[in-house]
């Protein structure tokens, strides 16, 4: 298949393109700047220039491809609203793009606050009122079977850990050196979910290999409950500082989302799949030493 991919230099495209590539598909990837454009390139993808706001080259991208894989976001939390309309606008106007294909179209979502406090499955659909905001974009993806594309939302545990990463774990850690310890709320038995990049890159192209014309959604989790305690208890072993409770303030911005009890489930996904991660858990990963160099 020929495969459009955006965020194809991100942590997560960074992993999607060469697993593609090697399985034998042809990539093209967006790249919004000179670096990204080399480092897609050097990864053996073609490349194409643009980002979210082009939207007239997104549309190229996706009718020149079989399958796009939509993983661009712009994580600017100081400007949410703006990167939800932007997401939105996106995933718009390659369905548009797509319509009356019957092409896959898989775009990234995530499992965190999906169903706060109990395991969450594939067959879950969230509270608009109370989800996260960027399940409106899932629900957009979703709602194109109508227009005969074949959705597929990627679920993604909200830490995709290995080496290289700068998402949420590297954050605790970083508050975790400044405070002395490494904090965990209440008593740490809130349930968090993970996934190693590996694990999750091939998801993505069994999602799109295997893309049928009932919509799908899909859990890229491959541990479902993993606690606040453990994963604290985890970075103190790394930094040589104890675990300790701490109030959701005391960790900055990620503290209310540390906080939140929000297990998923992958067995769906893996029964429709066949999709069995291999990569090292969480703990291991942060055992292995590369998150504290």
């Amino acid at each position: 298949m020929r495969v459009f991919v955006t965020g194809a230099s991100g942590w997560i495209g960074s992993a999607v393109v060469p697993e593609l590539l090697k399985n034998g598909h042809e990539v093209t990837g967006l790249a919004r700047s000179d670096d990204s454009a080399r480092r897609v390139a050097d990864a053996g993808a073609a490349v194409l220039r643009g980002d979210l706001d082009t939207l007239d080259v997104l549309q190229e991208g996706a009718r020149n491809s079989d399958a796009v894989i939509h993983l661009a976001f712009v994580h600017d939390f100081g400007a949410f609203a703006e990167s939800l309309r932007k997401d939105r606008a996106a995933i718009d106007a390659i369905g548009d793009a797509l319509a009356g294909s019957g092409r896959p179209f898989a775009i990234a979502s995530g499992t965190l606050g999906l169903i706060p406090g109990r395991v969450a499955t594939e067959r879950d659909i969230p509270d608009p009122a109370t989800a996260h905001p960027r399940q409106q974009s899932a629900a957009a993806a979703l709602a194109l079977t109508d227009r005969q594309v074949k959705p597929i939302v990627v679920r993604l545990a909200p830490t995709v850990h290995g080496e290289g990463d700068q998402g949420f774990v590297p954050t605790l850690i970083h508050r975790a050196r400044e405070r002395g310890s490494a904090g965990y709320i209440g008593t740490g038995a809130n349930r968090w979910t993970a996934v190693h990049r590996d694990d999750a890159a091939i998801l993505f192209r069994l999602a799109v290999e295997q893309a049928t014309a009932e919509p799908a959604i899909l859990h890229a989790v491959a541990e479902d409950a993993v606690t606040g305690r453990e994963i604290a208890e985890a970075i103190g072993r790394g930094l040589g500082v104890p675990a300790e409770p701490a109030a959701p303030e005391d960790l900055g911005w990620i503290g209310p989302m540390f906080a939140a009890d929000s297990p998923a489930s992958n067995v769906l996904t893996r029964e429709r799949l066949g999709w069995t991660p291999t990569g090292p858990t969480l703990i291991d990963d942060l055992a292995s030493g590369h998150y504290f160099k």
